[in-house]
């Protein structure tokens, strides 16, 4: 009888080597423990903190009639108890997509249960193989690594460069031997702060027979048109739903809660309803989160949310440059503070921690090595005397560190 040899541990040594070398690096992500959504004060690891770090646009992540509507949803279930194509589908959730789709000036929405789910679906259900699509450098995780997972081919420009951009759907263009194409950007980029163009973008699209798909994770309920203000930036922009046929927006930033959708023809979502495999083999958001966003992008609607978010940018900004802070630019919620240094960043987020705010710190691999910065994050539920607070702690960190100069 062979007695069985334990094989050395590999996989333990493999993963305390690749951990100690991102401790070394000052790159190790240390998760916090909130005691519940800040609103924008919180209880982090048990320390008051004011907190700038949140995605909560518009406030709604506590708001009471929000929180109520959830408690009421979930009279309806626990769960959904299956997936949508199954029994999971309730009213609740046709309701939501209906009033997103009137939200979004498109004909349908199909839910899905977060945004990269929703991104990695509808690209590896339109693209394949001989197929190509084309991004943004700076594109968000969940779109990159749709393309990946599409096989199709893969062609990158550099952020924001209409020309380099043109030249791939050039080559695109030229080498597709009768694939499609497809272009993927964020509307408004979650590590920088700024917009794609467009106008312009769409312009190309409809030069080399590209479709669009823009990922509105950032730009959904705060941006829009004068018809349709919460649409997002490709309304910003001024873009048809032809021009923009593909929308991607969350539940989980403006409206404060979960889960994310895909808006357009009806054509794509009943398309993406028999081949998005993130859409069919997952269990449906639960009720009462459907419930709660519901009642959110009402309250949007109604109450002037939008509007405080925006006047406190501009506060915010103008303040800035005020006291020379160098502030990166950006016209969104997103406000980008440039330290380049790794270890220079983490001091300066512990030290404002130490100071009783919080902020994120944002590091490679997020971001390309040598451009760590502070990712500042408004919502409309901060008022302009926290600005304020937020405002001269950070030009008395940077004055400290010799990196503020009068």
């Amino acid at each position: 009888m062979t007695t069985a040899v334990a094989a050395p541990d590999s996989l333990q040594t493999m993963l305390q080597q690749q951990l100690t070398k991102r401790r070394d690096e000052n790159l190790y992500r240390r998760q916090k423990v909130l005691a519940r959504a800040p609103g924008p004060m919180a209880l982090v690891d048990n320390c008051a903190l004011l907190t700038f770090s949140s995605n909560d646009y518009l406030g709604l992540a506590t708001h009471p009639k929000v929180i109520a509507a959830q408690q009421r949803g979930a009279e309806l279930g626990a769960g959904a108890t299956a997936a949508h194509l199954i029994n999971g589908h309730l009213q609740v959730h046709q309701q939501l997509e209906h009033k997103i789709a009137k939200l979004t000036d498109r004909e349908a929405v199909l839910l899905f249960s977060s945004g990269y789910m929703a991104n990695v679906g509808t690209i590896t259900a339109l693209i394949k193989r001989g197929d190509f699509i084309v991004q943004d450098k700076l594109n968000h995780a969940s779109l990159i690594d749709g393309g990946r997972l599409s096989g199709a081919r893969s062609l990158r420009f550099a952020h924001n460069d209409l020309e380099a951009l043109e030249r791939q759907l050039q080559r695109a263009h030229c080498e597709r031997a009768g694939g499609n194409i497809l272009l993927a950007v964020d509307g408004v980029y979650s590590m920088d702060g700024d917009r794609a163009p467009l106008a312009e973008i769409a312009a190309l699209c409809t030069q080399y027979n590209a479709w669009l798909m823009v990922d509105e994770a950032h730009g959904f309920g705060v941006m829009g048109s004068d018809s349709h203000p919460f649409a997002g930036s490709a309304a910003a922009a001024g873009l048809s739903p032809l021009e923009a046929p593909i929308i991607m927006g969350t539940l989980g930033k403006a409206a404060g809660n979960s889960g994310a959708f895909i808006a357009g023809s009806k054509a794509l979502i009943d398309y993406l309803r028999q081949f998005a495999r993130t859409y069919i083999y997952t269990t449906a958001l639960p009720p009462a989160v459907a419930a709660g966003s519901l009642v959110a992008l009402e309250i949007m609607q109604r109450e002037p949310h939008k509007k405080t978010l925006w006047q406190l940018i501009h506060y915010f900004r103008q303040r800035a440059q005020q006291l020379k802070l160098p502030l990166a630019f950006s016209d969104s919620a997103i406000q980008l503070l440039p330290l380049g240094c790794v270890q220079t960043t983490m001091a300066v987020v512990e030290q404002l921690q130490h100071m009783g705010f919080l902020v994120g710190a944002i590091r490679p691999p997020t971001v390309p090595a040598g451009s760590s910065r502070l990712r500042i994050t408004l919502c409309a539920n901060h008022n302009r005397t926290q600005l304020d607070q937020l405002l001269q702690a950070l030009a008395e960190v940077l004055r400290q560190r010799q990196l503020l100069h009068p």
